[in-house]
């Protein structure tokens, strides 16, 4: 599947979406190396810490379903804001464990697009090297 594509199934997962606080609807394709495509969208809650973004949602369903990091080749993150949507704080922490730092992430809004990758998005990670000693 080709970057294009990913992104269009990102667009798909992005009208699942349930944003009723922010308006603010996000959309996640991961396309893993066997050419499976898990999908996710933004689920808010009024208890804003619920909230659950549209990136860890989509790679959460590949861990889900016994996919790893070895077994993802790339992610790609839309949303329908006025800017790309780069990954929340939170989410950069996550990805940071579950993806490659080398794995392509492309974001884009429809308008504007990026391509980056965990390395970029968080080159000091907090990881199992510090915690585990």
């Amino acid at each position: 599947m080709e970057r294009n594509e990913l992104i269009q199934e990102a667009f798909k997962a992005m009208e699942n979406a349930y944003a009723p606080y922010s308006n603010y609807h996000v959309g996640a394709a991961v396309l893993c190396t066997d050419g499976k495509v898990f999908l996710g969208a933004n689920i808010e809650n009024a208890s804003f810490g619920a909230t659950n973004c549209a990136e860890r949602s989509a790679v959460f369903a590949a861990y889900s379903n016994g996919y790893r990091k070895d077994t993802i080749e790339a992610l790609a993150i839309v949303s329908d804001g006025g800017r790309i949507a780069a990954p929340c704080g939170i989410c950069r922490q996550v990805l940071s464990e579950l993806l490659k730092p080398d794995t392509p992430i492309w974001l884009s809004n429809g308008r504007d697009d990026c391509d980056t990758n965990m390395e970029e998005l968080l080159p000091m990670q907090f990881s199992q090297e510090d915690v585990l000693r």
